[in-house]
């Protein structure tokens, strides 16, 4: 698929997470781009995003500081939503690439049906991969949670083993330029 400039069919879908929500795709719509909810299950973060296609996307800490910024690249209200991502808010981070990370929504009997893909444009070493694979199921299962019981799961999170020695490889070596 490629949306408006940005080439989607570069990306290789790297990390999938599916999960199903007793809500409805309206509901975790909402869950997913309004700030008041992603600041319950998104570890205090909170989104901010221009809500069209080429518009611009945002996680920001409670203070204010962008942890996340990217652009939106598809904005399909309430069935697909997906953006670019680079981790400003880390050091070195915001030096690797940016991933594409979509949210697919269907209905699927009485439940939400989410799809969440994180994709890369280049060779990722897995030791990068690891925070977005310890990272994403307790961020899913917590916006399940909220949906379906109004509280946010408490989960202690932790930056994988390696992960931050290889993302300084990579930022050193630029194996994407490649």
């Amino acid at each position: 698929m490629t949306q408006g400039k940005f080439d989607t069919t570069r990306y290789n879908p790297k990390t999938v997470y599916v999960t199903y929500i007793a809500a409805t795709p309206e509901q975790v719509w909402q869950a997913l781009t309004d700030p008041a909810f992603t600041r319950q299950y998104f570890g205090g973060l909170s989104v901010d995003v221009e809500q069209r296609t080429g518009g611009a996307f945002r996680l920001l800490y409670p203070d204010g500081r962008v942890h996340i910024a990217g652009e939106v690249i598809e904005w399909s209200p309430p069935r697909c939503f997906a953006c670019t991502w680079v981790v400003e808010g880390m050091k070195e981070f915001g030096e690797l690439p940016a991933c594409l990370v979509t949210y697919e929504i269907e209905r699927s009997g009485e439940s939400t049906r989410l799809t969440m893909t994180e994709a890369h444009d280049w060779d990722i070493p897995d030791a990068i991969l690891a925070g977005g694979e310890s990272g994403w199921p307790a961020i899913l299962s917590s916006l399940k949670s909220v949906l379906e019981t109004g509280k946010p799961l408490t989960i202690a999170m932790s930056m994988p083993d390696g992960m931050v020695e290889a993302v300084q490889k990579a930022v050193a070596e630029k194996p994407w330029l490649a």
